[in-house]
């Protein structure tokens, strides 16, 4: 717990001391906010399988994206808002959805949390917990994250969102956003490997990339997906996102580009050129509308 008392957990380096219960661009002090926690059934077959995954989905957010579809989530809320959880409540958050069947744990937008959710681990395990962890990530994690995170994660599911550095510090308020995404997901890779699954289909161990196509955006996907292909290898298992529409910010005033949903010629193109690549497709993204 002692990286929050000068926080530098992710590429914010904002150094409040979070221990004291401070907190500046994750919104986040001490301890960790839920928003939510369920068995998820819109995931990717590979998580939800018959039971579906259960997901920890976590208040606020490093990123400023003006699209988000969770804005409510991630940005609008105040600062330390929804009462924190203590360690030993979020392991039993974690032991009742193992109860009701789910196949993993999933912790959605983590980035902020990973001293807390490394606190709380031991503790779920002590009392039974036996599922793979999936650490569900917009890819804006330090290395230092990434690091304390070895031999604890098993599916790590970036979400891979934009090749472009100045369209980042536009949409995403984090200029910095490619080459961070780049590292992390390399140090991910480095960790687990490419995706396996066991004889059911279930994913069991490595590396899950989504992207979120935008509109009028094909180059940052080429880009992203060229990259996953020479950096990662063919193989590499990728759930191409065609369900983009204008959340958050966007609105016909503000930031208008975004103000439409991705054309599905689009979505063709991407997937012909992810499949000439020799990317592993989720079976959605292999069948566009």
């Amino acid at each position: 717990m002692s990286h929050l008392a000068d926080c530098r957990l992710c590429p914010r380096d904002c150094g409040v001391d979070r221990l004291a219960d401070r907190w500046s661009a994750c919104k986040t002090g001490r301890y960790a906010s839920v928003s939510s926690c369920f068995p998820h059934f819109g995931e990717e077959d590979c998580l939800r399988g018959a039971r579906g995954s259960g997901t920890v989905f976590f208040a606020h957010c490093n990123l400023r994206c003006v699209f988000c579809q969770n804005y409510d989530i991630s940005q609008a809320g105040r600062p330390g808002a929804g009462r924190g959880l203590r360690p030993h409540e979020l392991a039993t958050l974690m032991l009742e959805l193992q109860a009701r069947g789910c196949h993993n744990i999933n912790l959605v937008t983590p980035e902020h949390v990973v001293p807390q959710i490394l606190e709380s681990l031991p503790l779920a395990v002590e009392d039974g917990l036996r599922l793979p962890i999936v650490y569900n990530t917009s890819a804006y994690d330090s290395l230092d994250s990434i690091d304390l995170l070895g031999g604890i994660v098993d599916i790590y599911m970036p979400d891979f969102k934009l090749w472009s550095g100045e369209r980042s510090r536009t949409w995403l308020k984090a200029s910095d956003y490619p080459a961070v995404a780049r590292a992390a997901i390399r140090a991910m890779h480095l960790q687990v490997g490419s995706l396996e699954l066991d004889a059911g289909g279930l994913a069991r161990r490595g590396v899950l990339v989504r992207h979120l196509m935008m509109p009028g955006c094909f180059d940052e996907t080429a880009s992203i997906l060229g990259w996953l292909a020479d950096e990662l290898g063919p193989g590499t298992y990728v759930n191409l996102m065609d369900q983009y529409r204008p959340a958050g910010k966007v609105d016909g005033r503000h930031y208008p580009e975004l103000d439409r949903r991705v054309p599905a010629a689009e979505v063709q193109k991407a997937v012909a050129l992810a499949e000439r690549l020799g990317l592993r497709l989720d079976q959605r993204a292999a069948v566009p509308p």
